[in-house]
């Protein structure tokens, strides 16, 4: 080891006298080091921040990922929303922060399904992208859902969305996004915050507005001194991203878009059947699914032929 460490020393201090190429090779040598690990630093920097690590490396949660590739959001990297955009410094410290799931990760530790616990703030995330004074005209949806009769009825539900939004000194500020010109504070009493008791509003010239629900037994002393979330962006849209249908839900999708043909017969309620039920992998879930075409060779041979 003494022998390793006076070569070492000898290479990067060579005696005086030395040739010309031997005391330059340490500093080429120092140079190309110094150029391997920047680059490695910014390559290993940018690649945990890719979407691909994120869902396919880091986290075990196809689903997410999954979504997350056919979602609105599929161009939006993970750690735009997750991590917030800022100087490397600060997202360096919030990822440090992370390492827990590496942990997890190798102990198999992971919660399902998978929360996520500390989202940033709208204005940090969402408002980069998204401004929030832009109005938004109504707008007509159309909802289609199908029967589990033969046929697989078809029946629509049309919604008009009255989003609005805007700035009131542009006379407008109302709608669904009323809420971005006036304060919307509200009391959830469960961790994915689906029940609220009490809501209360705050509009410009300060009028405070109060909103209880009854059946849930809140009184005006219990919210004394509680701590109250602010509305914002995430308060609605908390899946946008990660949007994950239900059996129903995913096979009316498939139906409206022609991915399955609604001429099938009882298609809707087979293919639901399928969904909803609880399998151990994915291998043994497409070798389910890969049961359907039997149903009708057994049942209805015209059709299947």
């Amino acid at each position: 080891m003494r022998k390793l460490f006076s070569a070492i020393k000898r290479f990067f201090f060579p005696p005086a006298g030395s040739p010309l190429w031997v005391r330059t090779l340490p500093f080429i040598i120092l140079g190309i080091l110094t150029i391997s690990l920047i680059s490695g630093t910014v390559y290993g920097w940018t690649y945990t921040n890719s979407s691909v690590f994120c869902g396919t490396t880091c986290h075990t949660m196809p689903p997410e990922y999954s979504a997350y590739q056919r979602s609105p959001h599929a161009r939006v990297q993970c750690v735009e929303c997750h991590i917030g955009r800022d100087v490397v410094t600060t997202q360096f410290s919030r990822k440090a922060g992370d390492l827990r799931h590496v942990y997890l990760t190798l102990t198999q530790d992971y919660e399902f399904p998978i929360f996520s616990r500390a989202m940033r703030p709208a204005r940090e995330s969402c408002e980069t992208c998204h401004f929030p004074e832009k109005f938004s005209d109504d707008s007509l949806r159309e909802i289609k859902t199908y029967g589990n009769d033969a046929e697989n009825s078809p029946e629509s539900l049309y919604l008009v969305l009255k989003t609005g939004g805007g700035s009131k000194r542009e006379g407008l500020g109302r709608g669904i996004h009323w809420h971005v010109e006036n304060e919307v504070w509200y009391l959830a009493t469960d961790a994915l915050e689906q029940n609220i008791p009490y809501v209360r509003t705050v509009d410009e010239e300060g009028n405070v507005t109060e909103y209880y629900d009854i059946a849930s037994g809140i009184t005006p002393d219990d919210i004394a001194g509680t701590f109250l979330e602010r509305m914002d962006c995430i308060s609605c849209h908390n899946r946008i991203t990660h949007s994950i249908p239900t059996p129903e839900e995913a096979v009316d999708q498939a139906l409206s878009k022609g991915l399955i043909s609604p001429e099938l017969l009882y298609v809707r309620d087979e293919a639901v059947a399928l969904l909803s039920v609880k399998y151990e992998s994915l291998t043994e879930a497409d070798e389910a699914f890969a049961t359907l075409p039997d149903f009708y060779a057994e049942n209805y041979p015209d059709l299947y032929e």
